[in-house]
């Protein structure tokens, strides 16, 4: 077990048992999904599943599964032998990675074994390349977590190491801040509505060049990427014509997952992020809007205020009631947030699997009730990866919306 990752035998952390009632099953698919593609050679079957025995092994996170599968009151993780790879590394049969990935994200893991799978996706015929699909039950891995996993399977600079800092003290809460977290502030879209069992996943590629002249367009000084990636999401919202038409309604808002794992921690395991709510401004030129996003993000410290939103989960009660079912419903709710926008980083340097050269990486969240569609951005060194995931019966905005929100990006440099 490295840092502190897991908690074998014991009731899960709150966040953990949140993301673990929402069961793999039927259109609500907590399974959070990373992708990786890569260029050159695909690895033997049989060579990847030694390569994930070396490098995972000593995750005690990925040994746990859930104590006990009727819905306990407080559900609880029970560590289990090392499981057997043959059926946690599986390959897919042949053909482009893109015919698989929709149809393996709305696949539930089942709850009687670890609940995690990496798929190795070959390439089509005469293509010179394949995808790695780790998949993980939500309540097991966040994101993070994810991205730490697939980097250990890979060869380049070395990641910081994964062993827990000291906690961080917790942070000064202002009552406004507290207040504003729960109040209702978003405006429900077109798009809102049931969560069918399907999947749709479109992509597009931004070159670093092209994220960076984005990051330098506020001539107040350089923007962070992740205010690039909201303030692309408004314009392409807007422009899918998919923000409403009622102005007396709240604003479109942004439900961003920040990490809050504390220093010297960046590969421990879990669930370890907060969400914060970020207004997407869906009027005005790109810059306009990028600027008053940028702004809004510097101004109100987002990583602070996850802190203490963490915090606060933490110390809840280990029980169910009616208060917290209720809040659980309206944080799924449309009128707590407009979108899912989520961004990721990998900053280590250029990495390979073998003889195959990392290309991209990729995010994949599950869509929770009520919310058809995710966004994402997922950087590497050489640009980012956006993405936009979306329920079958709304399809048609996911490759619109991945084009869009490039074409946003590309407009914000120019």
């Amino acid at each position: 077990m490295r840092g502190r990752e897991a908690a074998a035998g014991s009731p899960m952390p709150p966040l953990d048992a949140w993301l673990h009632r929402h069961q793999s099953s039927g259109a609500v698919c907590m399974t959070v999904a990373l992708l990786a593609r890569f260029t050159g050679p695909a690895p033997a079957p049989d060579g990847l599943r030694s390569l994930v025995g070396k490098r995972w092994s000593g995750h005690g996170r990925l040994r746990l599964t859930v104590a006990d599968a009727e819905h306990p009151a407080w559900p609880g993780w029970t560590s289990v032998a090392w499981p057997d790879v043959v059926r946690h590394v599986a390959v897919a049969p042949g053909g482009p990675p893109e015919e698989h990935v929709a149809r393996l994200l709305a696949r539930p893991l089942g709850p009687e074994r670890p609940p995690w799978r990496l798929d190795l996706l070959p390439g089509g015929a005469g293509e010179d390349g394949f995808a790695l699909l780790l998949r993980a039950h939500h309540a097991l891995l966040d994101g993070r977590s994810l991205l730490g996993l697939v980097r250990d399977l890979l060869d380049g600079p070395s990641a910081a190491p994964g062993q827990a800092g000291p906690p961080l003290p917790a942070p000064r809460r202002r009552p406004l801040h507290a207040l504003s977290d729960l109040l209702p502030r978003a405006r429900p879209l077109p798009f809102h509505g049931p969560v069918d069992a399907r999947r749709a996943v479109a992509w597009r590629r931004v070159t670093r060049a092209e994220l960076d002249a984005a990051r330098d367009a506020p001539p107040s000084g350089r923007a962070s990427a992740n205010a690039v990636f909201l303030a692309g999401a408004a314009g392409a919202l807007r422009a899918a014509e998919a923000t409403g038409r009622l102005p007396f309604l709240p604003g479109v808002c942004a439900m961003v997952p920040v990490d809050v794992r504390p220093p010297g921690a960046a590969a421990v395991l879990g669930n370890h992020y907060a969400t914060v709510r970020v207004p997407l401004p869906v009027a005005g030129w790109p810059r306009r809007r990028l600027a008053a996003v940028d702004g809004f993000t510097r101004r109100t410290a987002l990583r602070e205020r996850a802190r203490a939103q963490a915090l606060a989960v933490a110390a809840a009660p280990r029980r169910h009631g009616p208060v917290s079912d209720a809040l659980g419903r309206y944080v799924d709710s449309p009128l707590y947030a407009s979108v899912l926008c989520s961004s990721l980083a990998e900053r280590t340097g250029p990495l390979a699997l073998g003889a195959a050269r990392l290309t991209g990486l990729s995010l994949l969240p599950p869509l929770s009730p009520g919310h058809p569609l995710a966004l994402t951005m997922t950087r590497d060194t050489t640009g980012a990866t956006l993405a936009v995931i979306t329920d079958h019966g709304r399809r048609a905005l996911a490759d619109r919306l991945a084009a869009l929100l490039r074409e946003e990006i590309l407009a914000l440099g120019r």
